[in-house]
């Protein structure tokens, strides 16, 4: 992993937000996956570390964007956690994998990625957490990616033009987004394996 990343452990996240300004809104959930190769060189999914999260004190939550999500944030059943607790227990699994993998830092995977980096790098802010696994600037977005490899940059169509199934009842789930997202990036990696593996 170190090696084919230039040291980076690429982590795939996902945040649902109560709308799109990472100062203001709500974040409402997070998923991170993390990745490993197969014996046989082939990039997959590990597993899935996903919180429901508290919106911070007077956040702002937009009724359209909650409506996409589906999250009702004063649900009683809702098991939600402070920003603080989630990132922090996130991270901490984040680091054991970059500790195991011999990387030396996490970069952010996610389909426009510079929106979910917004909103965590906004809460490490506010939570001021010190012990930042990820680099602060630098992700690999796979709607750029899959432009190129499959001719689509929409979530759901890139999955279907990669040859996977698209669960329309599950889209806007941070766990299930992050999968799916991590299903795209593995395939397109592994479909560059022969041309790196050639080159090494």
């Amino acid at each position: 992993m170190a090696d084919r990343f230039r040291g980076f452990l690429p982590v795939v996240v996902d945040v649902e937000t109560g709308g799109f300004n990472c100062k203001t809104d709500a974040l409402l959930e997070i998923a991170a996956v993390l990745l490993d190769f197969t014996d046989g060189g082939m990039l997959t999914r590990s597993h899935t570390i996903r919180y429901h999260v508290k919106p911070f004190a007077g956040a702002n939550m937009e009724p359209a964007s909650l409506a996409v999500n589906g999250i009702k944030p004063d649900h009683p059943l809702r098991p939600a956690i402070d920003e603080h607790d989630a990132l922090q227990r996130l991270f901490r699994e984040v680091r054991q994998a970059i500790r195991v993998s011999g990387c030396t830092r996490a970069i952010l995977v996610g389909h426009n990625a510079a929106f979910d980096l917004g909103f965590l790098n906004e809460a490490i802010e506010r939570t001021a957490i010190k012990r930042n696994p990820f680099h602060p600037f630098s992700c690999f977005d796979t709607a750029t990616l899959c432009g190129v490899a499959f001719g689509q940059t929409v979530l759901a169509r890139a999955v279907e033009a990669a040859g996977f199934a698209w669960d329309e009842s599950s889209a806007h789930s941070a766990a299930y987004d992050a999968e799916i997202t991590a299903d795209l990036f593995c395939e397109i990696v592994n479909r560059f394996q022969p041309i790196y593996a050639a080159r090494s």
